[in-house]
């Protein structure tokens, strides 16, 4: 009988068990175990907390051995090792030192402090941050910070959140950070000790949920960001209500730091503040109100769309390169081609309840538009629908596509008219779903917060935010459309909007008038997000229509 060697077997076995590690972190100083500390590895989305007994258990198979471990929590020295160190024993005690305050006296030049409110005030339940352990938990460890600026020495009396809504069955256990600033994001906390609290609906009172830390002596000048963090996952959901078109910052667990610029937690400060200091905080304000009230709470739209595989499915995506741009594109199903056209700042992703039902019984094929989703433009010029149209008709002819059909949303729908009036003999049938002929027909609220988003864009000039800036400025600026051209356009039309949509309903009675071989149907109650809210009813009208 053969002898089997049964020892690399057992060491293998050993080193893949030896990946997840428990422990337990420990106060060197007062030998007592640390709650809620934060153990990730640097430059990854792999962490966690510990729990109230200081215990954690964190699976590092998956992170790079090269990588560091990181271990912190305020008021204690940070604890750092390699995976490759850390793995190496199982049970681990971490001890942590505490660190030495230096007290110092907080001298003004002025007795004259003045009460301060600096921050995101909105109350809005239309658009929210929305925290769902359940939803999505690798996410939910991830952090959200807010940035201020100080020109003179303040001191934070209040931390205040603004709370759409929650329900949960146990308190919400989260924690506040005051970073510094450093290259224009986050950088290290400047708190001395941790600012753990319980959140629970009896605490917030007119809608926000307020921290008195004056007796913490925090005291900020310059650039500072204030972050919040979930600890400890809980059956319900928490809405945080959100500013749109105001930056954010964002990370999971040690990831790197992201700006978000679409829209911000309702965090802000109460802070005493020099009575001559320039009140650096103060922005031109938006209306979040009123702008908010145009797009309804679609984060679990959204969610569900980055868990579908549309967007980043290998088995039927492909590239198809233009001379000045790549376009993403995947197909699915048989029969007559139906393109799918998402809108400004949109991806495939966006039809994740659209691809599976209309390509039972078409040919679908949806495209990420250029310099948005996956494709890529290669120039620096300004974006246009037409443009947009021109790579429509590439791509359908680069798949021996003689004529197609287009539903498009929003933007998609501006490039769907732009593609009737170019190449009228190679389109079928267009359905429009908020889309418009030119500017002014998008409500004047929200044209006025593209306006004060590009002006900020164009001060800043960064490189990263071309694509930003060209995708704003197009929505400012296009498209221009004239009530002569929609005259000429004779292919069948479904003019689709819906009734509180961002596009004013005359101007869509407008489309739908001008286009001689139009439908127009007004969705009831709906917004701007009809793909998302009303799928099931957008499916059947679509698929209705292309009957006929």
């Amino acid at each position: 009988m053969k002898k089997i060697n049964l020892l690399p077997l057992l060491l293998t076995t050993s080193i893949y068990y030896s990946q997840t590690i428990s422990g337990t972190v420990i106060s060197k100083n007062e030998n007592q175990p640390v709650s809620y500390v934060k153990i990730g590895v640097e430059k990854e989305n792999i962490g966690v907390i510990t729990d109230e007994k200081g215990n954690f258990i964190i699976d590092l198979s998956k992170a790079n051995i090269s990588n560091k471990i990181k271990v912190e929590v305020a008021g204690y020295e940070p604890f750092s090792e390699t995976v490759a160190n850390f793995i190496k024993q199982d049970q681990q005690k971490i001890y942590l030192k505490e660190k030495v305050k230096n007290i110092q006296e907080v001298v003004l030049k002025t007795k004259k402090l003045v009460d301060k409110n600096w921050g995101v005030n909105t109350k809005t339940k239309s658009v929210m941050y929305s925290v769902n352990p359940a939803f999505r938990k690798e996410d939910f460890l991830g952090e959200t910070a807010l940035e201020f600026k100080a020109s003179k020495k303040s001191k934070i009396k209040n931390i205040n959140l603004n709370i759409a809504s929650i329900t949960a069955d146990r308190p919400v256990i989260m924690r506040y950070t005051i970073y510094n600033e450093k290259n224009g994001l986050p950088n290290e906390s400047i708190l001395d000790e941790e600012i753990t609290v319980e959140l629970t609906k009896d605490k917030i009172v007119d809608g926000t949920f307020t921290l008195d830390v004056n007796d913490k002596n925090i005291w900020v000048q310059g650039k500072f960001f204030v972050g919040i963090q979930f600890l400890r996952e809980f059956e319900g959901k928490l809405n945080i209500s959100a500013a749109l078109f105001r930056t954010g910052y964002i990370r999971k667990f040690y990831d790197e730091w992201k700006k978000m610029t679409i829209a911000a937690p309702a965090i802000n400060i109460d802070v005493k503040v020099d009575k001559n200091a320039k009140d650096e905080n103060k922005q031109e304000e938006l209306s979040d109100a009123s702008v908010a009230s145009l797009f309804p709470d679609v984060s679990i739209y959204q969610a569900a769309s980055e868990e579908s595989v549309f967007g980043k499915n290998s088995e039927v995506g492909k590239v198809f390169k233009l001379q000045n741009a790549d376009l993403y594109y995947e197909v699915y199903g048989e029969g007559e081609p139906l393109f799918l056209l998402h809108g400004n700042s949109g991806s495939i992703k966006d039809f994740y309840q659209q691809i599976p039902v209309l390509s039972k019984q078409y040919k679908v094929i949806v495209m990420d538009t250029r310099a948005q989703g996956k494709s890529i433009d290669k120039t620096k010029n300004d974006f246009n629908y037409k443009i947009f149209a021109d790579d429509v008709k590439a791509l359908a002819d680069n798949l021996g596509l003689q004529k197609i059909n287009i539903a498009g949303w929003s933007d998609g729908g501006n490039t769907g008219l732009e593609f009737a009036l170019k190449y009228p003999q190679n389109l079928n049938r267009l359905v429009t779903i908020g889309a418009n002929a030119f500017p002014d027909g998008v409500d004047q609220e929200l044209i006025n917060n593209f306006n004060i988003k590009y002006k900020v864009l164009q001060l800043q000039n960064s490189p990263e935010k071309l694509n930003e800036r060209r995708l704003l400025k197009l929505m400012l600026k296009e498209p221009n459309i004239s009530e002569k051209q929609l005259n000429k356009i004779q292919n069948k039309v479904l003019v689709i909007a819906g009734e509180k949509d961002v596009i004013k309903q005359s101007h869509t009675e407008f489309l739908a008038k001008q286009i001689l071989n139009s439908e127009l149907k007004i969705y009831k109650d709906a917004t701007h997000m009809i793909p998302f809210e009303n799928a099931d009813q957008l499916n059947q009208d679509i698929l209705e229509f292309l009957k006929k």
